[in-house]
């Protein structure tokens, strides 16, 4: 079989689950400007009109499906129709999910297992669907799964999530060794954001008596977004969003018993706001949807160093010679004048 070929964005043709708010309505936004054809999928057929219009402006670029992502018969037909509309799909995100906000003991099973059916079974409905199709054309695709920073470290009142996400990642990373042994053009990606400014906590449901919130610090949805389309176009294995998150992953790693008692101690007040609970929650039917961002106006940190230099690792490295080069230059400068000339035409002329 031959091997995948990555494709510019405006050749590509991308299905996006969740599409109707926070990271897959940002990405599709920016996919549409790129140039490229989206699939939005979700289960609001209110914000899916009103999101399509406005993608369609400017021309045919977007179309829509009703659909539940943890129903297997509803990604078989998101598949069929994207394929009836467009000839193919090149990209298929996979970034619809729910949180609830509950200690494990007081979370119903009812709502454990609704948890699981949308944040795993429907990134295993999506990729089976989606690897499918891969195979059977001669260019391939990729599949891209939005875990969590979650998924590397758990945290309390979060914690059925937690387990979704790492399950999430776990299916991932099997699949992407299984494709690789079959030597099937298909590229899996998994994007692990740290904190995001999206609506999610507004969506969620809470049995601690309080409205939840996304832990501190939060990032612009942007980000992950723009890591998105990045791994649509190139080889990106994995991705964490955001400093924050990778450093808490690496303490997590480094020390389990401490940072455990510490999690444990600070997080669960760190994840509520005081508030009395809202009503409505998007756990088994779709609620407010058709923003990319927490409250409707964008915030979040819009930049992330680390996260640039994991998607771009070859860029970086050369911005780190050429400072490594420019200091060595300044060193030699002040001892050999004419050799640190030498070097400047070198390595920036």
């Amino acid at each position: 079989m031959n091997k995948h070929h990555y494709k510019k964005l405006d050749q590509q043709v991308i299905v996006i689950t969740g599409a109707t708010s926070g990271i897959g309505l940002c990405t599709a936004q920016k996919a549409v400007a790129q140039g490229a054809k989206v699939v939005l999928v979700a289960r609001n057929e209110d914000a899916l009109k009103r999101i399509c219009e406005e993608l369609n402006e400017q021309g045919d670029h977007a179309i829509y499906v009703v659909a539940d992502v943890g129903v297997e018969d509803d990604m078989k037909r998101v598949a069929k129709q994207a394929v009836d509309a467009f000839g193919r799909f090149d990209t298929w995100v996979n970034n619809a999910g729910v949180v609830v906000y509950s200690e494990l003991e007081d979370l119903p099973s009812e709502d454990h297992e609704r948890i699981f059916q949308t944040n795993y079974w429907g990134v295993v409905y999506g990729s089976q669907q989606a690897q499918q199709h891969f195979r059977e054309h001669q260019d391939g695709g990729v599949i891209i799964n939005v875990a969590s920073i979650n998924a590397q470290m758990p945290v309390p009142i979060i914690g059925a999530y937690s387990a979704s996400k790492a399950a999430v990642k776990a299916y991932s990373d099997v699949l992407r060794m299984e494709l690789s042994h079959a030597k099937a053009p298909v590229a899996v990606t998994v994007i692990m954001p740290s904190g995001i400014a999206t609506p999610i906590s507004e969506h969620a449901r809470s049995h601690t008596g309080e409205e939840g919130k996304v832990m501190p610090p939060l990032y612009d949805t942007e980000l992950v977004a723009d890591a998105i389309l990045t791994a649509a176009q190139k080889k990106v294995r994995d991705v964490t969003i955001g400093e924050s998150g990778k450093a808490n992953v690496m303490a997590w790693a480094a020390f389990p018993s401490a940072w455990s008692k510490f999690i444990g101690w600070v997080l669960p007040n760190a994840q509520q706001t005081g508030e009395k609970v809202s009503d409505g929650d998007n756990l088994f039917s779709p609620g407010e949807d058709g923003d990319v961002y927490l409250d409707g106006k964008r915030h979040g940190m819009r930049h992330s160093p680390y996260t640039k230099a994991r998607l771009h690792p070859m860029l970086t490295l050369g911005l780190v010679a050429a400072g490594a080069a420019a200091v060595t230059a300044c060193v030699v400068h002040k001892r050999h004048p004419q050799r640190a000339k030498k070097l400047w035409n070198k390595h920036f002329k």
